[in-house]
């Protein structure tokens, strides 16, 4: 296919495409005699377009996955989708067709997008979550993991959403109502399935925190390594009880007579003056059996904040039980009460009241008038038992005061001394725990996959044996708003109890989806194996080298796929213990919003293109009008992309206008990877514009580019000036690719573009030097633009000589070209600058001040005076001082 004189980028894109197609450049295979990097983008969500987000992203992966390649590494890029969730069961009942439908087709149409950006991606190893091919494996390591005792099945407290009839996760809860469907959460005790996350807590934890540890994530961001650090929230304290004698209706102890609590603050305990449990406590239920007022408090906690952010900002509310339970040390009697800020599912359910220095339990014990005494002390501060001041919790400088026999010790002399008094009566013992709870992964959600677990009224939840794996899930379900329609689908739902025979049910839950999230990245090493989960392929790849993903996945996310890791590393399927070596957290696309309220109270979203910004006096933006009819609306600042704001850009769009090579060159050159991009339509076009003099100069200057040499031996000055200027911004660019800073990579390709459009050569053989620019400027740009550079490698000649730009090698800085003839020096005369002058590079002082005083401008402005002194700063400048 012959390229077109005029830019025409539909064209020259068909060219690329075509010719990547027909060598299946992308397909990659191991390769022992090359080095390896992985390079992979979270994969998405297959929604139905792709967002510029996206766009940003994968632009990212491929010039990373591009550059790598031109320097002889056997470099993986793919691709997959994340593809059971929510959002799919929604989108089912809204237009009434089955979730796999409505799934493969977002598959087809964001795949299509994908290959229109020319991305490097290895289809061979496509995988979607939703094929049975893929979450086989999700069933298969969790019966091993079942086996090996890391997956259990226990009933707890869950955060219970009952529109969307489904437990959500603590972070799917906002403000106390679901994520989707709004509906206040209830908290409920229900069965379900947990990972033990917590037993690998302090290898998770080590990892993110200690600069000792080989598995250090020194690659990461330290920002994601510390939100890692706080979520895990190790702890270290003292878990003790508090005896005492309340029976329950059965006439036995409730919970063998031990009211249990752990604290960090053991020093305190002197200073307890009550207990509060949470409402589903067994010590609540047992006081609210004949408790009205206290039966209603519980239901009424049930409703309120779930998670720990918001128990920290909601009203803090109890109610006495009337029960009381021993002070271990003193033998005093400690009432016991119940808080909505006790959360079941962290400890023991169960806290110690010590309101002088804890700020929580200072305002509780103020707002019910429960006693407040002073334990610790701080020299020269003064104690007011109304007033809440920082130093109450200070364990640095604070020493004990009316606790017997800790007077006088320090933090950490007294925690050991109260763990060594309580674990003599056999009441307790230092213990570390952590914020990390275990994963529940139990859905009662229909699109997911399907817990392999078979319940038999004899024999009780039998494992699906693992020849009869995968348990697949019907995909012509389509959910009604009812609850998970498995429940009623006799067809899937009814089996025989492998143990017995006798006629049983499937499990009805599905895993929560960040099961398959947490290792499609191995998967892609051995996508197509169906005898092993992970194979040659990972032994080859991982761990990955470098991971692109928002920061929006910086917890839980990475945090499961690190767990899944290791405990795959246990169960001996792979060799590493940490999947991901190198983590780049890219910037949000920000766009402009205007909006205005309706008039039922509804606010309506314009597009950017549909206003016109109304400016202050200082320039900003302070409203805008509709183009259409001149009426005001508000301007609401720039903000993430959302469809719901009407404020995104449609990918396909902008790649139908300008083609995909200034999608990818904007992204890329409008902000650091880093960094959020603010959308700019005329930086847009300004990128088009440079990408069109891109090729109008290959166009003007071919037949010489052609036809030019290789040897620089008889360059003229100026020949050399552009290879000394080509081979600087080379070097630069070269460091910032290695940076990931492609915003400066773009900008050095402008350079070199400016470099080579403003040459004249003056001599045949200076054609050498251009040829060698433009195709340094080809090579730098390729990765960001592979399409216009693939075509005018092979027009101009490039690919008969290195080879196909895919893998033609990356341009090597020539130190001797950077070596100068003669510099230029800044002349000054009597202190003010006149101009410069040129001297050979090896010139001394004596010829630089020659050179000075035979200029024309030390002889119009000296009035024939000698100079009384003359300061050289090397490489700098001269000044003749009069």
């Amino acid at each position: 296919m012959k390229a077109p004189t005029d830019f025409s980028p539909r064209e020259i894109e068909a060219r690329a495409h075509a010719h990547w197609s027909a060598i299946d450049a992308y397909r990659v295979r191991e390769d022992q005699s090359k080095p390896k990097y992985y390079a992979c983008s979270m994969l998405p969500y297959p929604s139905g377009k792709l967002h510029m987000g996206h766009v940003r992203n994968y632009t990212i992966n491929d010039m990373l996955a591009r550059q790598l390649r031109m320097q002889g590494y056997n470099v993986l890029m793919p691709m997959g989708w994340d593809a059971f969730g929510l959002p799919a069961e929604n989108a089912a009942l809204k237009g009434k067709v089955p979730p796999a439908q409505w799934t493969y087709s977002n598959i087809a149409v964001m795949k299509g997008q994908m290959q229109a950006m020319g991305l490097a991606i290895d289809w061979s190893r496509e995988v979607a979550t939703c094929d049975p091919s893929y979450y086989k494996w999700n069933q298969w390591l969790f019966l091993k993991m079942l086996e090996a005792g890391i997956a259990e099945r226990r009933t707890q407290i869950v955060n219970w959403d009952p529109v969307d009839q489904t437990v959500l996760a603590n972070e799917q809860v906002i403000d106390g109502k679901g994520w989707r469907s709004g509906a206040p959460v209830e908290k409920r005790e229900i069965p379900g399935y947990y990972l033990n996350i917590v037993k690998y807590a302090d290898e998770l934890l080590s990892a993110v925190a200690d600069p000792a540890d080989p598995n250090y994530l020194s690659g990461w961001p330290e920002r994601v390594r510390l939100m890692q650090e706080n979520w895990i929230g190790k702890s270290v304290g003292v878990r003790f009880a508090f005896p005492h004698s309340i029976q329950g209706a059965d006439g036995q102890l409730i919970q063998d007579g031990k009211l249990f609590v752990f604290t960090t603050r053991a020093d305190t305990i002197m200073g307890v003056t009550f207990c509060a449990v949470a409402p589903e406590h067994p010590l609540a239920a047992h006081a609210a059996a004949g408790n009205p007022k206290l039966a209603a408090f519980i239901e009424e906690c049930k409703a309120g904040g779930t998670t720990e952010a918001e128990l920290a900002t909601q009203e803090k509310k109890g109610e006495p039980t009337g029960l009381f339970v021993t002070h271990p040390l003193t033998g005093a009697q400690v009432e016991v009460w119940i808080g909505n800020y006790v959360l079941m599912s962290y400890g023991d359910g169960a806290v110690m009241g010590v309101p002088a220095h804890d700020e929580r339990d200072f305002a509780f014990a103020n707002k019910y008038g429960l006693p407040i005494k002073q334990v610790i002390d701080v020299a020269g501060q003064a104690y007011d038992d109304k007033t809440w001041q920082e130093w109450y919790a200070d364990k640095q400088s604070g020493r004990c005061i009316e606790s017997g026999v800790l007077n006088g010790l320090g933090f950490a002399e007294a925690v050991s001394k109260v763990a060594e008094l309580v674990g003599a009566q056999g009441l307790g013992e230092k213990k570390t725990t952590f914020r990390l709870r275990d994963w529940g992964i139990s859905r009662q959600r229909y699109w997911g996959t399907p817990i392999p677990i078979i319940h038999c009224a004899d024999c009780g939840p039998v494992p699906v044996p693992e020849k009869d794996l995968p348990v697949v899930l019907p995909e012509d379900c389509i959910p009604d708003g009812s609850g998970n329609p498995l429940k009623t689908r006799a067809d899937f739902l009814h089996v025989d109890c492998p143990k017995c025979g006798k006629p049983a049910q499937r499990e009805t839950d599905t895993m929560d989806t960040f099961v398959d999230s947490s290792w499609y990245f191995m998967r892609y090493c051995d996508p197509k194996n169906s005898e092993q989960m992970v194979a040659g392929g990972t032994d080859y790849w991982m761990p990955m080298d470098q991971y692109i993903g928002g920061i929006e996945h910086a917890i839980l996310h990475l945090l499961y796929a690190r767990f899944w890791t290791k405990v795959m590393r246990d169960l001996k399927l792979v060799k590493v213990s940490e999947p991901f070596k190198k983590l780049l957290t890219q910037g949000m696309v920000l766009n402009h919003i205007y909006s205005r309220k309706g008039e039922k109270g509804g606010i309506e979203y314009f597009w950017p293109h549909e206003v016109e910004n109304v400016q202050g006096e200082d320039g900003r933006v302070i409203g805008a009008k509709l183009k259409s009819d001149g009426s005001m609306v508000e301007y609401n600042g720039i903000g993430t992309m959302s469809k719901s704001k009407n404020n995104g850009v449609d990918p396909q769009a902008l790649i139908d206008q300008y083609g995909a090579d200034t999608a990818r060159l904007f992204v890329m050159f409008a902000s650091p990877p880093e960094q959020t991009l603010e959308w700019n339509d005329a930086g847009v076009e300004g990128a088009h514009r440079f990408l069109k003099r891109v090729w109008n100069f290959g166009q003007k200057q071919a037949e010489v580019l052609q036809a030019a040499g290789a040897d620089f031996s008889a360059l003229s000055k100026d020949a050399k000036a552009l290879r000394r200027e080509v081979h600087l911004v080379l070097k630069q660019i070269s460091h910032d690719y290695e940076r990931l800073q492609y915003n400066t990579v773009v900008s050095g390709a402008m350079k070199l573009l400016n470099a080579l459009e403003g040459f004249k050569p003056s001599a045949p053989a200076d054609a050498a030097a251009l040829r060698e620019g433009a195709s340094v400027l080809l090579r730098a740009l390729y990765p960001a633009c592979p399409h216009l550079t693939h075509v005018m490698w092979e027009e101009l000649g490039f690919a008969a000589e290195l080879g196909d730009l895919l893998d033609a090698p990356w341009p090597k800085v020539d130190e001797a070209a950077l070596v100068q003839d003669e510099i230029e020096l800044m002349l000054q005369i009597g202190g003010k600058l006149r101009g410069s002058i040129k001297v050979p590079a090896g010139a001394d002082k004596a010829a630089i001040e020659a050179a000075a005083l035979a200029t024309e401008e030390y002889a119009k402005f000296s009035n024939g005076a000698a100079p009384k002194k003359v300061v050289i700063v090397p490489g700098r400048l001269v000044n003749l001082v009069l």
